[in-house]
């Protein structure tokens, strides 16, 4: 691995990095990964766009799994690997971050720009009207709503969503937004089924175009969602780094691949970097 950290020092040094992070950067906060080593397997079907719309049913589901998820990820804390990724960019090494996550934990550490691809569910949208409004004044709604739903959650997905039998949600009480009274709430996430907002996806891919380089941090790359940008930043002849716990879809684009650990190396990529560009 020492060759590749060197390598990737290397890489950052030179500056004008995007990084690209997904899911296990967080996984050090309390947040599993669905795919890495402290990857949980879904016993349900991630919701739909088409099916949280279309069946008050699969809604109400949503609602009484992700009351309880918003919980745990609203407890959570940036972790090592992501102070260090602000770190970068104080130091003027990395000219922003795309994450693929919806815990907001970037921004908590300090990180900016952050674009976030796929929302936030610290803020939830009206369907109808349009109106944003924050998670915690829609969790308060809801508690005073439900005052007696209780359920046990040992594990969060990465989307705030949980795992919960059926006869737990039952009675779960839903809330309409409280601006127009009657529109339908769904947290400021992209679903399963929905796309990401076209302006979103083109600044991200203007950002990758001006990059020297893109380091992919805690992402399988599975979808192309995020595996996209890899193969834009390859296309364009930008080399790419990745780390990452174990193989991800986009090695084969990669000119640096690093299996580790990211709250182990990051602080350590940091120090060596950010302390050379200080100099």
């Amino acid at each position: 691995m020492t060759d590749s950290l060197d390598a990737l020092t290397s890489l950052l040094a030179g500056g004008r990095v995007v990084v690209l992070s997904g899911a296990g950067l967080s996984t050090e906060s309390g947040i599993p990964d669905y795919r890495g080593p402290s990857g949980v397997a879904r016993r349900h079907t991630p919701m739909t766009f088409q099916a949280f719309t279309g069946d008050a049913l699969a809604r109400r589901r949503y609602w009484a799994r992700s009351h309880l998820g918003w919980r745990l990820i609203a407890r959570a804390t940036p972790n090592d690997g992501h102070r260090a990724v602000a770190r970068l960019q104080h130091a003027g090494l990395v000219d922003a971050v795309i994450t693929q996550n919806v815990d907001g934990l970037h921004g908590a550490a300090g990180s900016a720009p952050v674009v976030e691809l796929h929302g936030r569910l610290d803020e939830v949208t009206c369907l109808d009207c349009g109106n944003l409004t924050s998670r915690e004044e829609v969790d308060r709604r809801l508690r005073e709503a439900n005052p007696d739903f209780v359920a046990q959650v040992d594990a969060v997905n990465p989307d705030g969503d949980v795992d919960l039998p059926d006869e737990q949600v039952a009675g779960f009480r839903p809330v309409d937004c409280g601006i127009c009274q009657t529109g339908m709430l769904k947290p400021d996430v992209v679903f399963f089924g929905e796309t990401v907002p076209p302006q979103r996806v083109a600044r991200c891919f203007d950002l990758v175009e001006r990059a020297r380089a893109l380091v992919v941090l805690g992402s399988s790359l599975t979808v192309m969602s995020g595996r996209r940008f890899v193969i834009r930043a390859a296309k364009n002849g930008i080399p790419v780094a990745i780390v990452n716990q174990g193989p991800t879809r986009g090695d084969g684009y990669a000119t640096v691949c690093v299996d580790a650990p990211l709250g182990v190396v990051l602080p350590v990529l940091a120090e060596r970097v950010a302390a050379g560009a200080s100099v």
